[in-house]
């Protein structure tokens, strides 16, 4: 799968995690972990189903602190390499069965770095509007957060 940046198109989030990539792997792979970072707080992820295999579901529910509730149909694993990458979209339900109206994909990294993990998330996106849309929607400050969230956690397992 290739990860060229695409400026247009794309948003990259880069950075050091002090963590393993095994252990960055489990907390995007194990659902009860998913659950405890993948949202900056004080939103939370109340429920998560995650099949780590291609065609197999990537599913979040988030809260807010408000009673918001933000529940999209469920997504699909494009690919999953073991303490290396996922990749995922939701334009694509479980099973790679095409539905409409899917957002973005995503191809997350994890590469052995310094005692740590080189971690890098492209998303990509259909249109330079979605785009634009996803980055105003607060991408940097929100995938930001939630990494740091996974680093403190990846580090305590």
């Amino acid at each position: 799968m290739t990860t060229a940046f695409n400026p247009d198109l794309d948003l990259i989030l880069d950075r050091q995690v002090a963590a393993s990539p095994a252990a960055v792997w489990r907390c995007w792979t194990e659902a009860d972990l998913l659950k405890q970072w993948f949202c900056p707080a004080p939103w939370s992820v109340p429920e998560a189903e995650i099949d780590p295999t291609p065609g197999g579901i990537f599913r979040t529910v988030m809260a807010g602190p408000g009673g918001e509730r933000v529940e999209e149909p469920a997504g699909c694993v494009l690919e999953a390499v073991p303490e290396r990458r996922i990749a995922f979209t939701d334009s694509l339900g479980p099973g790679f069965r095409p539905r409409a109206g899917g957002f973005m994909t995503a191809v997350v990294t994890f590469e052995p770095h310094d005692g740590g993990t080189r971690y890098r998330a492209l998303v990509r996106h259909a249109s330079a509007e979605d785009r634009r849309k996803h980055e105003e929607m607060g991408f940097a400050e929100g995938w930001g957060a939630a990494t740091t969230q996974l680093e403190t956690l990846a580090a305590s397992l």
